[in-house]
């Protein structure tokens, strides 16, 4: 073989090689798709107008930035994905040495007008690069992490032990279905499971479920389609169990506590008012954690009724000690409280007590008399001078002394049954007194059960 040959073989050889190198390029995919001829950004890749560009949607729950419960917005961490077909993209993978995929940066290619129907708030300053990535078949995916600020309504009748469900609706604001369709790209159970594959709690929620479904959302005789991300979370209770429960029924089962202290010692109505001022500081906790809704939560409503309770108990002891105190002034107890009272409540709250009927009406307004020891010694002398007469013995120094002695007992007598009225005067206002406290604590009892049971039903359903 002659010199040239050779020369030309390894030429055409040299430029094969050259020629094959070029080809494997991802420049050379891009130079052979000719972006620049391609459809603008503002115009639907489609040959047909008349057939509708599907859009598949799927994200990945990262984390649960913040919950406001004050402005009911919640603020997320996702990594969006969105998937559409450009009819005017197309390429042979055998041609570029096997590549099936190019990514391209900036706003080039047309995007869907996507809009999340929630959202409240736009990161406009996000410094993320974003990519298109272009399949050898025109298929082209948008990825991007994504912060979104939703509105959220929350329901907070079961709070601290609530579970909340936001919803994500994601849509075309411009382009009707007959030119977008909105599809989800993955089902329900495998987008909870790859969310909480890689979903990181902040402590204050966890993830309970993610369900997706597509509606169409009609509006001004237009129909929009739409992907609807519903995630539901539960809140973590722990924090409000510590500092709002516990403390409320510490407080409850010490206000309790304090009906059993005596009324006598005085120290009752300042132990009931320690324990309102205490109450009133976990209400003050309360309405700074307690979430702003149209519901009122169950909580809310127990620290109210039990703040209340507290405060009747504590007049109602406050009426007691005044009842206690009006048995040094009044020895006569009044009519209505020995019926309604005595008689009548002590019997149906099974009250019973000692009481001689025969005590309590004993009359001592002859005793009372000022000239009550004149008219006993002149009795006497009487009863003695006829006895003297019939039997004309005289009274010798024994007989007087024993008709002093017997004026003498008479007079204790006397004293002894005015102190004996005023005991049992007193005894019966003790008696009262007792009587509506415990009135007051089984009404207490009642309300505070009462409380506790429908409120650990509600936080069970």
């Amino acid at each position: 073989m002659s010199k040239p040959i050779v020369s030309l073989i390894f030429v055409v050889s040299l430029l094969g090689c050259c020629h094959t190198q070029m080809v494997c390029s991802f420049n050379d995919v891009l130079q052979s798709l000719n972006l620049t001829d391609l459809p603008g950004p503002d115009v639907r890749p489609v040959k047909d107008w008349r057939k509708p560009t599907v859009v598949y949607i799927d994200f990945y729950l990262y984390t649960v930035i913040d919950l406001d419960t004050s402005l009911q917005i919640l603020t997320t961490l996702l990594w969006f994905n969105m998937v559409w077909t450009d009819e005017f993209i197309s390429w042979n993978p055998d041609n570029f040495c096997e590549i099936n995929r190019v990514r391209i940066l900036g706003e080039i290619l047309w995007k869907p007008d996507l809009y999340i129907y929630e959202m409240t708030d736009y990161n406009k300053d996000s410094s993320v690069k974003l990519y298109y990535s272009i399949t050898s078949n025109g298929s082209i995916s948008y990825s991007a992490p994504l912060r979104t600020v939703t509105s959220c309504n929350l329901h907070i009748l079961k709070f601290p032990f609530d579970t909340q469900t936001c919803t994500l609706t994601f849509g075309s604001y411009i382009h009707s279905v007959e030119e977008i369709i909105m599809l989800p790209k993955a089902n329900s159970s495998q987008i909870i499971q790859n969310a909480k594959e890689i979903f990181v709690s902040k402590g204050d929620w966890t993830l309970e479920n993610i369900t997706v479904e597509t509606q169409i959302l009609l509006t001004d005789q237009v129909n929009y389609s739409q992907v609807v991300y519903q995630i539901t979370m539960k809140r973590a209770p722990i924090v409000y169990i510590i500092n709002l429960i516990i403390p409320s029924c510490f407080l409850v089962f010490l206000d309790i506590a304090s009906m059993f202290i005596p009324i006598a010692s005085g120290e009752r109505l300042s132990f009931k008012i320690t324990v309102v001022l205490g109450f009133s500081v976990v209400l003050l906790i309360l309405n700074d954690m307690i979430p702003n809704s149209d519901d009122i939560p169950f909580l809310g409503i127990f620290c109210c009724v039990c703040m209340a309770i507290m405060v009747f108990s504590t007049i109602i002891s406050t009426a007691t000690l005044y009842m206690y105190t009006l048995s040094e002034t009044q020895e006569e107890v009044p009519l209505w409280v020995k019926t309604w009272i005595i008689k009548y409540l002590a019997c149906a709250l099974r009250f019973h007590f000692k009481s001689k009927d025969e005590d309590l009406v004993v009359e001592v307004t002859d005793y009372k008399n000022a000239d009550f020891t004149k008219r006993t010694e002149k009795n006497i002398e009487l009863r003695d001078r006829n006895k003297s007469s019939l039997k004309d013995v005289q009274s010798t120094l024994e007989v007087k002394l024993l008709k002093r002695l017997l004026v003498e007992v008479l007079k204790i007598h006397q004293q002894l049954v005015v102190h004996l009225c005023k005991d049992e005067a007193v005894s019966e206002w003790h008696i009262a007194v007792l009587i509506v406290e415990r009135l007051i604590l089984i009404v207490y009892f009642i309300i505070i059960i009462a409380l506790f049971v429908i409120m650990i039903s509600v936080w069970s359903n």
